[in-house]
């Protein structure tokens, strides 16, 4: 039953928020949802009440293929491989992204030792898809033992660049608030009360009129940790479809670069560092900003 009124497609998306906007838009075009009783199209209107019935096709099992692509690799050896993922990639398959991730092209490029995870090979961590920056991947199961026990152990260096709305007033900070699916939004998380422990430490590093250029270096690695933060603060990422406003710099999503990892070899011992600069647009939209040039408008 209908809870609001509006476009099918649109209360769809709204209701069911484990399912994409271009799933729901198959399924309508291949006659696979009803409105009381009826084959329905998605432009139709819907009454509070109505009954909508889905009947999706069963999903496909997801899996894992070598897919050649391009990869940016920083750093590998026997153990590890640093990879600067550009934005717009998903990390490893899911529902709605089944090829064409990072680890389609890990699986092309490399082999994992000993480690059983078929669908996330060699991740110990992951950024966005449209975050931008660099991966420590394991490539044995020795160094997968080793890099989560210090991502567990916060030893990790993860620092990230953001170009985020408004002016600060102080030039460094900390954000220390528990994150949480919100309540309220599937597809959010949020600062809630009881949930996991998240801390994010900023620095201003260039201010602008309206935007500023902040490092942040994560403490915790939840999701979507630096967007609701920096959100939570008022000075959400330009460009954030999901935290931040409508009128802001345009981008293809936020503009979010993990530019500096460091951790300890698996093996050797040795403490390694490696950072990657932003990718072109976000560096282009720096120089604007610090030419006087602001691009903002509404983006959505």
């Amino acid at each position: 039953m209908s809870t609001q009124s509006g476009r099918l497609d649109k209360v769809i998306a709204d209701q069911y928020p484990d399912f994409t906007r271009s799933q729901v838009q198959k399924w309508l075009a291949a006659g696979l949802v009803q409105l009381n009783g009826q084959a329905a199209k998605g432009k139709e209107k819907v009454q509070f009440g109505d009954q909508i019935r889905l009947d999706p096709p069963a999903p496909t099992p997801l899996e894992a293929k070598p897919e050649p692509m391009p990869l940016d690799i920083v750093y590998e050896d026997d153990q590890v491989i640093v990879v600067n993922k550009p934005q717009g990639m998903v990390v490893h398959p899911a529902p709605g992204h089944p090829d064409g991730t990072l680890v389609n092209g890990l699986l092309a490029h490399t082999t994992f030792a000993g480690i059983n995870d078929v669908l996330r090979p060699g991740i110990v961590h992951r950024i966005d898809k449209d975050t931008s920056g660099l991966l420590m991947v394991a490539k044995t199961q020795t160094a997968m033992l080793s890099l989560s026990a210090q991502l567990k152990a916060k030893t990790t260096q993860r620092e990230y660049w953001a170009i985020v709305h408004g002016r600060f007033k102080a030039a460094s900070g900390t954000v220390d608030a528990p994150l949480a699916r919100d309540p309220k939004d599937r597809k959010r998380q949020a600062i809630v009360e009881g949930g996991r422990h998240a801390v994010t430490h900023y620095t201003v590093l260039e201010q602008f009129d309206h935007y500023a250029l902040v490092k942040c270096v994560l403490e915790t690695g939840r999701t979507h940790q630096i967007r609701v933060h920096m959100a939570a603060l008022h000075h959400p990422l330009a460009g954030d479809p999901l935290y931040g406003p409508r009128v802001t710099l345009p981008n293809a999503g936020q503009f979010l670069h993990a530019r500096l990892l460091g951790f300890e070899h698996p093996t050797s011992g040795e403490h390694l560092t490696f950072t990657a600069e932003p990718p072109a647009l976000f560096q282009e939209t720096l120089a604007d900003l610090r030419a006087g040039i602001d691009k903002t408008r509404r983006v959505r």
